[in-house]
């Protein structure tokens, strides 16, 4: 597998990186299976691998730990910190220096490790000065803990924010953003893509499948409720195929289906591919929960697409568009109604 570099640190990086948020109780609970999966995608050329600390509250981390026993100088090693790691105590979340300085501890233990390469800070938090969090990175990176500083789903303006920060203040800037990207989600397209290109940062997107949307499962005749794509209805409580996008997205599905297949391609390779097709993509997110979802994506960052595949992708969704708002990530706390308009008090 040929390798990208991680915007301009120097560390070379397999296009296709390992998630590893369905390793554990949220997806595949068989410690053997998910660590048979992990080997066998450092086996095929992935040198790439992204936990959190909030997926399965922890056990993901311990998988991946259990996985890298004998093999950690060879893997480019990412994980994140910001969800809640307990369920009423406020102060186990968030982007404090209290806590950063607490759960990275809790990380490279679970993770069975030294150091973490990419620490990233897993959403925006507005009640947090952006420096108290970078300034605390800033002392791990000092300190040996980390090597460098991600974020993930972070708007642009947040994304040069954390720039003039690490500028004026003179701390290690941040070097790579995890954003969502897929054929049905392209607003990154818009702003953080050309912005994190403009400071020579990395980026490492997830959910190149839409959360499954782009498995092949959906198509005008054929609707299989899944797991993956109900989530993606902000806890609805089933697929609802009546829903405005969830039609946008099985028409677009289906015109993608018979357009992969007339390229020789399977629909996720024609998805994955796509997202590596950007200038701006490091790297792309698979997060297989099985041996086989593992197998059948590897190999997709070999496929170049055509100039006229892609265009056909263009005219079934269009460049910066976003098919269902709740699929781009959290909603912007700038854009709730309290900070759009003035109280009635």
């Amino acid at each position: 597998m040929s390798t990208r570099t991680l915007g301009s640190t120097g560390v070379h990086v397999s296009p296709l990186c390992l998630g590893a948020m369905m390793f554990g109780r949220w997806g595949e609970p068989d410690h053997d299976a998910c660590v048979s999966i992990i080997h066998k995608a450092l086996d095929s050329g992935i040198n790439f691998i992204d936990t959190a600390d909030m997926y399965s509250f922890g056990e993901s981390e311990t998988i991946v730990g259990k996985a890298l026993v004998g093999k950690r100088d060879d893997v480019i090693l990412a994980t994140k910190f910001h969800n809640p790691m307990h369920r009423t105590d406020l102060n186990k979340r968030g982007n404090s220096r209290r806590w950063i300085i607490k759960e990275v501890e809790d990380s490279l233990t679970r993770l069975q490790t030294d150091w973490i390469d990419l620490y990233q800070v897993h959403r925006p938090e507005p009640g947090t000065d952006f420096e108290e969090t970078l300034r605390a990175l800033d002392d791990l990176v000092h300190q040996g803990k980390i090597r460098y500083i991600g974020t993930s789903t972070y708007p642009a303006t947040e994304i040069v924010e954390g720039q003039w920060l690490a500028d004026r203040k003179n701390l290690n800037r941040v070097v790579a953003e995890q954003p969502p990207y897929s054929i049905f989600v392209r607003g990154i397209e818009r702003d953080v893509l050309p912005t994190a290109q403009k400071y020579g940062m990395g980026t490492l997107t997830w959910s190149p499948l839409a959360g499954g949307w782009l498995s092949g499962r959906y198509t005008l005749d054929k609707v299989e409720p899944s797991t993956s794509a109900s989530r993606l209805r902000s806890g609805s409580p089933g697929f609802d195929a009546s829903l405005p996008e969830n039609q946008a997205k099985l028409v677009a599905a289906d015109a993608l289906g018979k357009l992969a297949a007339e390229a020789g391609l399977t629909l996720p390779q024609l998805a994955i591919a796509f997202v590596l097709e950007h200038p701006g993509v490091t790297s792309a997110i698979i997060g297989p929960r099985t041996m086989e979802q593992l197998v059948t994506q590897l190999g997709a960052d070999e496929i170049q697409l055509s100039q006229d595949v892609l265009d056909r992708i263009d005219e079934i969704v269009a460049p910066g568009a976003i098919l269902d708002g709740m699929d781009s990530g959290w909603p912007l706390p700038a854009m709730e109604p309290k900070a759009r308009r003035r109280s009635l008090a």
